[in-house]
């Protein structure tokens, strides 16, 4: 199915063309707008400060989920997958640690605002620099178990993209899928919804607080949500009495997180609009720095 150019079941012509357009779609505005947040970062040294290492270390980890989106674009314009059953695991895995990256990214970033905001204390880099080794290093050592035998890579039902294997619904999937989720998804989303709530509660009398506490895990649950009611349905039914067009809606939905994340995280910020502004137009920038 992946080396043959015959469409896959359950797709038409039309239908291949609108998912790889949709993930073109995604991947380059994914890409651009976490770039440009990672760009300001490096340019701006007003951002380079602990709280902002959590903001760069999710703009990493989305423009590696645009990235892997990027290349299933290219194999759904193509109606194939090019890269044989070992760029299907390469994918499979460079794509689970991004999203495990970015979803914990996001828990790390509520636990940085509650600790900005409730203990009036500023994040240390002997702080910061930790937890963002610890999000990437354990992501990986997740997205690494498929390769190793606990839960296994294949491609989705578009057959031009690779992800965790569901389709089994075997003991190995239901031990790994249950396991891998309580540390990966249900963790991050209570720690986030834990922070958040916490700071609302702190803050509820002076109403002086300037962030959004329920949008983050609004988000959470909109981007990954999806993914996770797929995984348990496989692993208490059948997963092939759901139609594979219904089955790529996880995948859509989730690669237009780096867009939203770009978004909530980096641009409503006014200290990276600043910073943006400031790479964007280099003559002004020169002109406040000799002011």
């Amino acid at each position: 199915m992946a080396e043959t150019a015959a469409l896959p079941a359950g797709f038409g012509e039309l239908e291949v063309l609108a998912v790889g357009t949709v993930l073109l779609v995604e991947a380059l505005s994914g890409l651009s707008l976490n770039g440009l947040t990672i760009f300001s970062f490096c340019k701006t040294p007003e951002l380079r400060t602990p709280n902002h290492l959590l903001l760069l270390s999710l703009a990493l980890a989305d423009s590696g989920i645009s990235l892997n989106a990027l290349i299933a674009a290219i194999s759904s314009l193509l109606r194939r997958w090019p890269y044989g059953s070992e760029g299907c695991q390469v994918h499979g895995f460079q794509g689970f640690v991004t999203a495990l990256s970015s979803i914990c990214g996001c828990a790390a970033i509520a636990w940085g605002r509650y600790h900005h905001y409730c203990t009036r204390s500023q994040l240390a880099w002997n702080t910061a620099i930790p937890l963002v080794l610890f999000v990437w290093l354990s992501s990986t050592f997740w997205a690494a178990l498929p390769l190793l035998g606990w839960g296994h890579y294949d491609y989705e039902p578009l057959g031009t993209c690779c992800t965790l294997d569901y389709s089994r619904g075997d003991r190995n999937f239901i031990s790994f899928l249950f396991t891998m989720a309580f540390f990966n998804f249900l963790m991050p989303l209570f720690i986030t919804l834990t922070s958040y709530r916490l700071m609302e509660q702190k803050f509820a009398r002076s109403g002086h607080l300037q962030v959004n506490t329920t949008l983050p895990v609004k988000l959470l649950l909109l981007g990954w949500g999806p993914y996770a009611l797929l995984y348990i349905y496989a692993a208490i039914v059948d997963v092939s009495s759901i139609s594979p067009k219904l089955r790529m809606v996880p995948a859509l939905m989730a690669k237009m997180m780096p867009t939203i994340n770009a978004i909530n995280y980096a641009l409503r910020g006014e200290m990276f609009c600043r910073g943006i502004w400031q790479c964007l137009s280099p003559q002004r920038s020169k002109q406040d720095r000799t002011q």
